[in-house]
Order: C-alpha cells, then sequence, then structure tokens
C-alpha cells in the first residue's frame, strides 16, 4: 500500500507534469505514446543535466583558452627578447673578433718595431764599444807623450846645465844653439799633440755620455713597449683559456693535441738571442722578449683551436629560441623524453652555417631528423644539424667555420620549421648553449676590462 506522502507526490507531479500521449499516425493505422508524469520528470531532468554540462564545458574551454592565450604570448615576449639576446651577443662576438684580428695586426707591428729598436741598439752598442777602444788608444797615446815630454824636458835641463858650467863655456857656445833649437821644436809640437789628443778625447767621452742617454732613452721605450705587449698577451690569453675551461674542454691536452698536429710555415716560435758574444747567460730583455714568443705561440695554438670548436652560433638570422637541452613534453606523443639539442625556429630558407671547422661525415636523410648534417671536428667533437629544407654539402668535404651548409626547413619528425643543433664529445650529447655562452661570456668579460682600464 502506497503511503500519503507517495500519494502526495504523486499528484503534485500530476499537476506539474500531466499525463500526455503521443499520436503516431500512419496510413493503415494510429498509435499513441503515453508519457507518464515520472517519465516526464526524468526526460527533463536529463535534458537540464545535458545543457548544464554544455554550459560548464563552454566556461571551462572558454577560460582555458584565455589563460593559454596569455601564456603563449609571453612565452613568445620572452622568446623574443632571448633571441634579441642572442642577436646582439652575435653582433658582439664579430665585433671582438674584429678587434681581436686589428689587436693582432697591431701587435706584429710592434713587434716588428721591437726588431729596429733591438737592431738600433746592438749597433749604438757596437759603436759605443768601439769609441771605448779609441778613448783607451788616445790614452795610451797621451801618457806615452807626457812621458816623451818629460824625458824631453829633462834632457832639456842636463843641456842647459851643461851649458852653464865653466871650462865648457867654449864648447857649449859652439855647439849647443842647434840641439836646443830642436828641442824646443819637438817639445813645442809634442805640447801640440798633447793639446790635439786632449780636445779629441774630450770630444770622445762628450760623444759617448751622449751614446749613453740616448741609449737609456732606447732602453725606457723598449721597457714600456715589453709591458704593453706583456699586458695585451695576459689580456688576449686569458679569456680564451676561460672559455674552453668554460665549456669543460682540457686546455693542456687541447693545446698538446694542436701543436703536435701544427703543419704551419716554419714552425712555432723559436726563442731570440740579442747578444754577439757568445754569453751562455741571456740577457733581461731575451728573457721577457721569449717570454712574449711563447705566450704568442699559446695565443696562436688557442686562435687554432678556438677555429676548431664550435664557439659560435649556428644562424646568424633572427631566429627565435623554442627548445633547449634536457628533458622535455615531446610535441608528437605528449610523453616525456630526452632532448639531446637546442632548437631554433625560424623562416624556412634560413642559413645554417658551420659554428667550427671540419669534415662532413654525413649529409642526406635520417629518419626521425629529416635532412641531417653531420660535421666532425677535432678534439673528439661533432656536430648535427637536423630537419633541413636543403642540403649544400656532401660527404667528406672540408667545411671551415661560417660556410653554409643548409637551409632551415620541417623535414622529418616535427611541428614546424626549425633547426635542431647537437653537440656531442666523443659520441655523448652535450648542451650547445654552454659552448654558445661560453664565448659571449668571455666577450662580455672582456668587454668589461677594456671599459675600467680606459677609465684609468
Amino acid at each position: 500500500m502506497r503511503t500519503r506522502l507517495a500519494i502526495r507526490i504523486h499528484a503534485a507531479m500530476e499537476r506539474l507534469f500531466p499525463e500526455r500521449r503521443v499520436f503516431l499516425k500512419s496510413d493503415e493505422d494510429t498509435r499513441f505514446v503515453r508519457l507518464r508524469p515520472m517519465t516526464q520528470l526524468l526526460i527533463g531532468a536529463g535534458m537540464s543535466a545535458v545543457v548544464a554540462w554544455a554550459i560548464i564545458a563552454t566556461a571551462v574551454l572558454l577560460m582555458d583558452s584565455i589563460g593559454s592565450g596569455n601564456f603563449r604570448e609571453q612565452a613568445k615576449r620572452e622568446q623574443d627578447m632571448y633571441q634579441d639576446r642572442l642577436n646582439a651577443l652575435a653582433l658582439e662576438r664579430d665585433a671582438r673578433a674584429e678587434e681581436a684580428l686589428a689587436a693582432q695586426q697591431r701587435f706584429n707591428a710592434a713587434l716588428g718595431q721591437i726588431s729596429i729598436m733591438q737592431s738600433e741598439l746592438l749597433a749604438s752598442e757596437t759603436h759605443r764599444r768601439e769609441l771605448e777602444t779609441g778613448i783607451e788608444v788616445i790614452q795610451a797615446t797621451l801618457r806615452d807623450t807626457m812621458g816623451d815630454r818629460e824625458l824631453a824636458r829633462t834632457e832639456l835641463a842636463a843641456l842647459q846645465a851643461e851649458q852653464t858650467t865653466p871650462g865648457t863655456a867654449q864648447t857649449s857656445n859652439s855647439g849647443s844653439p842647434a840641439p836646443i833649437n830642436f828641442m824646443a821644436d819637438a817639445l813645442a809640437q809634442t805640447a801640440n799633440e798633447r793639446d790635439q789628443i786632449l780636445e779629441n778625447a774630450r770630444h770622445a767621452l762628450e760623444r759617448a755620455a751622449e751614446l749613453e742617454h740616448d741609449l737609456k732613452l732606447k732602453e725606457e721605450q723598449n721597457d714600456q713597449i715589453f709591458r704593453q705587449l706583456e699586458e695585451a698577451m695576459t689580456i688576449s690569453v686569458a679569456p680564451l683559456d676561460k672559455m674552453f675551461r668554460t665549456a669543460g674542454m682540457p686546455t693542456d691536452k687541447i693545446i698538446e693535441q694542436v701543436r703536435r698536429g701544427y703543419s704551419g710555415q716554419g714552425g712555432p716560435l723559436t726563442p731570440l738571442s740579442f747578444t754577439t758574444r757568445g754569453e751562455d747567460e741571456p740577457t733581461v730583455d731575451e728573457l721577457r722578449t721569449n717570454r712574449i714568443l711563447a705566450q704568442m705561440d699559446l695565443l696562436n695554438m688557442y686562435r687554432i683551436a678556438a677555429e676548431r670548436a664550435p664557439f659560435a652560433s649556428p644562424i646568424k638570422a633572427a631566429v627565435r629560441y623554442t627548445s633547449g637541452f634536457g628533458y622535455r613534453r615531446d610535441p608528437k606523443t605528449g610523453g616525456r623524453r630526452m632532448h639531446n639539442g637546442s632548437d631554433f625556429a625560424g623562416p624556412s630558407g634560413t642559413d645554417i652555417l658551420a659554428t667550427a671547422d671540419g669534415i662532413v661525415t654525413h649529409a642526406g636523410w635520417q629518419s626521425g631528423f629529416g635532412r641531417l648534417i653531420k660535421i666532425q671536428h677535432d678534439f673528439g667533437i661533432e656536430t648535427r644539424y637536423a630537419h633541413n629544407s636543403r642540403i649544400r654539402v656532401r660527404k667528406g668535404q672540408r667545411v671551415s667555420r661560417g660556410d653554409h651548409i643548409a637551409d632551415m626547413g620541417s623535414t622529418g619528425r616535427t611541428t614546424g620549421t626549425h633547426l635542431h643543433y647537437e653537440v656531442r664529445v666523443n659520441g655523448t650529447p652535450v648542451n650547445p648553449m654552454i659552448y654558445i655562452k661560453a664565448a659571449s661570456n668571455v666577450f662580455e668579460e672582456q668587454d668589461k676590462r677594456t671599459g675600467l682600464k680606459n677609465d684609468r
């Protein structure tokens, strides 16, 4: 039996949802469907639930779209700022490279001036020694002449004494005038020669003093040039050493490897010697010069090594840095996956450049990478350039830093036009930005040092 509550509920439902009939008429028959109050209530509740779900889902989608739009705009602004920074760093790097080339040219000119000054110093030293020898000869001659003069005076005094002695007056009066005149002339001539020798000696001493003064001035100029060259070498070598160490590359092994493979004409710089007297002990100038030459040799080794390591950006045009090295959400599957390089997005056909000297070991299609280029460099380093639209090199070709090797594209497993750039050391992937940032940080620090030096 139904309770009163059930009866009341049923009566209320009949008032709100009275029983309805839906007639279905055909050519042969007419039928109807009875819609009870409970059935109408269930249908209404279902429709209300569907409408509410649609409203809620629409609101969620709208809010998500607005939020994702703001996030994309913020990410795009950050990417644009980072790309502007990369472009500025690239311009600064090029400017520093030009300044380094100009400094190298100035250094070569200064080294030429040093060679000329050393030649002048050697000539001055030789001339000074000749003057010293001449002065010694003049002094010896002067001493002999003064001795002869004293001897002549002694003989003259003896003759005068004999002339004034009694008993010999006749002999002296008849035979002394000629010897006396001869001795007087000899003494006068000796005195003139002595005066001339003294005058010559005085001029020689004055000339020697002038040469010594000029020699001191040249030594001061030489010392100043040495100091400038030593400072230039320190400023040039230290940032390069820091650049390699920042990239995790052992500088000692790298320099040794470059030195073993050195094939330039003339070989490494050899020590110089400025002495012509066969002395075993080197002079201070020789030690400083050979130390500068050793630093020049080290700087040259660093320059060769820097050309063979990927301390450069593969793109010079305006691009966006879209993905870095490390684990990330895979754009295709959505799962977590290791990303072995850095991605730079830009217009299709953007020039792709080699980041260091090397040999192309692969130039063709590879699954997932599309059109791929592999370049083998020294020190066990390999760089990879993937998803290219066009390849401009061939396998076995030797390339140099800055060579145009490919055009940016979207071949292979990709969601858009970009360059996938990898750096591998002995087969192990490493973060490419380590090398790019190492070079840019060194240039920034060098700019600060240059500014401080100019302020001083």
